[in-house]
């Protein structure tokens, strides 16, 4: 039973933290982001992070954590303080995908992080060299048959080597997988002619004015104004994922509620600036605001979609 002086203590520790969440944020808040900069995602992240500063009356400063897939981002938000002060731009790549492909995944995403805002959705493109004899995706496939084990891809992201795990458990292909810590380091060697081929977000679309690149279908349920002579899957005869390449902002288990509703109204202001949207439009990037709990929900969803992407396809989580 407690005594007087443990109510009073109580009543103090309630006190602090109301007055603390209150005076949020008295300090920046830092942003971490899984990829390096010049990435998609940092883009995503700077472009959100001054609207979403303006909105809090406080920083928000971008840190870019590369590596171990988004592993090492995530982990440094899961373990920091849940007061609202360390967050991360969270990718399907690392909250969807990594868990997938793991025996033993690094964190639970449902109990590990706390939702607080949706972004928006990826877009991805199947890019190859121009060394590569082939201007359609049939083209492609029939010469990477007729060259087994001869072609090379690079992959950035989780989502790269899932999605290209499955047009090579599809279609029978062999070929050599050259992972990097990010899309830059990876365009940079497909433009080169290093590796063949490679499944990107819109980074790699500036090349394709310089005839550095192809691209030969869109990952998407329809065409991007960004290449609209581009064709989608269900275009040329392929299912379209099951699926959604997503960012989203979270945090530590454990925040306060009133710190998460601040949060997400500051990151879904920042999506409804006219400034923000026509630079995720330039990128091929969908805004999709939301509250927590329907951002909750679709983490949830997804860690089941894409665990059972990876048992049709074959791969086994090490």
């Amino acid at each position: 039973m407690f005594k007087p002086r443990h109510l009073i203590a109580l009543a103090a520790l309630s006190l602090c933290a109301a007055t603390a969440s209150a005076q949020y944020p008295a300090k920046p808040v830092s942003l971490v982001v899984p990829f390096p900069a010049g990435s998609t995602t940092d883009t995503i992240a700077r472009v959100l992070a001054q609207h979403v500063s303006n909105s809090l009356g406080g920083q928000v400063i971008v840190e870019n954590r590369p590596g171990a897939e988004g592993q090492l981002a995530a982990q440094e938000v899961q373990k920091a303080p849940p007061d609202g002060y360390k967050l991360t731009l969270a990718t399907s790549g690392n909250l969807s995908v990594l868990p997938a492909l793991r025996k033993s995944p690094p964190y639970d995403v449902v109990a590990d992080f706390t939702p607080i805002a949706d972004i928006g959705r990826y877009a991805f493109f199947f890019y190859v060299h121009p060394s590569v004899p082939a201007r359609t995706f049939a083209e492609f496939i029939e010469h990477a048959k007729a060259n087994q084990g001869k072609l090379s891809y690079a992959t950035g992201n989780n989502t790269g080597v899932l999605t290209m795990g499955q047009v090579k458990a599809q279609f029978g292909l062999d070929m050599t997988q050259v992972p990097y810590k990010g899309e830059p380091p990876a365009m940079v060697d497909l433009v080169a002619g290093r590796v063949q081929a490679m499944i990107g977000t819109s980074i790699g679309i500036p090349y394709l004015r310089e005839n550095k690149l192809r691209m030969l279908v869109q990952l998407l349920p329809r065409r991007s104004p960004l290449v609209p002579d581009v064709p989608v899957l269900n275009e040329i005869g392929l299912k379209d994922l099951p699926v959604q390449m997503w960012a989203a902002v979270v945090g530590p288990a454990g925040m306060p509620r009133d710190v998460v509703d601040k949060l997400n109204k500051a990151f879904n202001d920042a999506q409804a600036h006219p400034e923000v949207q026509s630079r995720m439009e330039q990128i091929g990037f969908a805004l999709s605001p939301s509250t927590p709990q329907a951002l909750g929900t679709l983490i949830r969803e997804q860690a089941r979609a894409y665990q059972e992407l990876t048992r049709i396809i074959g791969m086994t989580p090490e």
